[in-house]
């Protein structure tokens, strides 16, 4: 139990990464529709308005790409550090901008880190994670971005009241607050045990397990002996096939992998929740809200109480029927949003506003929009929003998983591009039919994932090979996967002294005992 916390709490410190992508998602939400904005950066409506929401998009397409270089040169703990420097930088420049052309330049750097950190604290959390529990420490990401996005907001209502330029100025300078401790606390962190092993620090692998695994630091426990040698093993394997990691990247095999990857983090982009949580002021007045600030942010409070279920359950329900059932139920919300919104609205004549067709007088369906548009997003919190982070770094292989997972993120960056660019263009011309569309990619997407995403909840990371190579039918997923995992095969072993694994290992262990090694990477 002792280890089982200190998991979560490695974990969900590394995840203020999140908070700062929740500062991200909400650093517009909440000021585009303060007149101080307006006035100073010349009331920027469709794409010259979704070009700043979306600069941070296009840097965060650009870090995830070079993620996998810093990943695997310097390791996953201070690749992310090199991030939050970015992130610092990058508030700095938003926060002290004189100009629309300064405030994507800012929003670029910022994105950098988003890039970066978006793709490698995943794969950090999940390996350093036992198997039982992965899914639930990985959706503790999607927690903290919640909790950004929230907080973020709250900070921008205040400072609405505030009838200067720190509206908006005040906001964006204090994105740099989670990035500063992020940094700092990274040093006392341990690094991953799994590129430990790809630098061959087969001394600091056993004891990181240890320190993670047993209450103790036990190096001698059945479990991360197993753990060890499953590692070990699988090292000695990938080094013997000796492949050039790109091409086996594209290569016949492992394409299969590399497209679901893609293919979640893109369609999670595509479900419709982006354009609710960037541009909920935008769909609340249109749908005849009054107070628009202070209504928004009861979507972002049930946006993180949402998210609870999948981070104790996940584990459990698995990541393919938490999709499945996700894009049913977004899709259905969207339709109701649109449907209200279609049947309801009127146009408006008033080109100054971000959207041109209203709901007057109609205080039901306000409350309809309203109601569907924090439904939508409750479900998307309980599926979508969490599984997208889980699920790509725990199909691919470890000699290919930081490049594999730095294409998936940015994938899932470039459509978040092209949504925040479009998306305030698309509302001003085809209305209420947008959430019509998002709706039907939800239906599509629901069909993908019956028939193409296979379940891997409760398999080490070394065992995916089996369920891509050798598992059953896609179908057949939902009856869920009971076996005895390898690993505790292993651990039996071990135990019932079957392997002669640990006296292989004495000598080495004798020898990391007399240099006093700390288990942080360091002697």
């Amino acid at each position: 139990m002792v280890r089982i916390l200190n998991i979560y709490t490695i974990s969900a410190f590394v995840a203020l990464a999140g908070v700062i992508y929740g500062f991200d998602v909400s650093s517009m939400s909440g000021v585009i529709g303060t007149q101080e904005y307006k006035d100073y950066y010349g009331n920027p409506l469709g794409t010259r308005q979704g070009a700043i929401t979306g600069a941070i998009a296009a840097g965060s397409f650009v870090g995830a790409l070079f993620s996998s270089v810093l990943g695997e040169w310097l390791s996953r703990k201070e690749a992310i550090q090199v991030g939050t420097v970015l992130w610092c930088i990058g508030a700095g420049v938003q926060a002290s901008s004189t100009s629309v052309g300064m405030l994507i330049a800012g929003r670029i750097i910022s994105g950098l880190c988003i890039g970066i950190t978006s793709s490698l604290v995943p794969i950090y959390q999940s390996e350093i994670a036992p198997r039982k529990i992965r899914g639930r420490v990985v959706s503790l990401l999607h927690f903290a971005i919640s909790w950004g996005i929230l907080i973020q907001y709250l900070i921008e209502y205040g400072c609405s009241f505030l009838k200067s330029q720190a509206v908006f100025r005040l906001p964006w300078a204090i994105q740099a607050v989670p990035a500063i401790f992020l940094f700092i606390g990274l040093f006392f962190l341990p690094r991953s045990p799994r590129w430990l092993a790809s630098k061959d620090k087969w001394d600091e692998v056993l004891h990181v397990l240890a320190y993670l695994r047993t209450p103790n630091r036990d190096i001698n426990d059945p479990l991360v002996l197993a753990e060890y040698k499953e590692i070990e093993e699988q090292i000695r394997n990938e080094r013997e096939q000796d492949a050039n990691s790109y091409r086996e990247l594209f290569s016949k095999k492992m394409r299969r992998r590399l497209f679901l990857g893609m293919a979640v983090q893109g369609l999670s982009q595509l479900t419709g929740i982006n354009v609710v949580l960037y541009f909920i002021v935008y769909i609340l007045e249109s749908a005849g809200t009054s107070n628009t600030l202070l209504v928004s942010s009861i979507l972002y409070i049930i946006f993180i109480v949402a998210t609870v279920p999948t981070i104790i359950w996940t584990d459990h329900w698995g990541r393919r029927t938490s999709l499945l059932i996700g894009s049913i139920v977004i899709a259905f919300w969207l339709f109701v949003m649109g449907g209200v919104l279609g049947r309801h609205g009127q146009p408006t004549q008033d080109q100054s506003l971000p959207f041109t067709w209203v709901i007057v007088g109609n205080p039901a369906a306000t409350r309809c929009v309203q109601a569907s548009a924090y439904l939508a997003s409750a479900a998307f919190a309980m599926s979508w929003g969490p599984i997208e982070w889980v699920y790509p770094p725990e199909i691919i292989p470890m000699r290919i998983r930081t490049k594999a997972v730095s294409f998936s993120t940015a994938t899932n960056w470039a459509t978040s591009f092209t949504v925040s660019l479009v998306m305030p263009l698309l509302y001003r011309v085809i209305a209420w039919r947008l959430f019509i569309i998002y709706g039907a990619i939800n239906v599509a997407s629901s069909f993908f994932v019956l028939f193409f995403i296979p379940e891997t909840k409760q398999r080490t990371l070394e065992e995916m090979d089996e369920i891509f190579e050798h598992g059953e039918p896609i179908w057949r997923s939902f009856r869920g996967l009971h076996y005895t995992a390898r690993i505790d095969q292993l651990a039996k072993e071990i135990e019932q002294g079957k392997s002669i694994h640990r006296i292989v290992h004495v000598e080495l262990r004798d020898d990391i005992e007399r240099r006093g090694y700390n288990g942080f990477g360091e002697f």
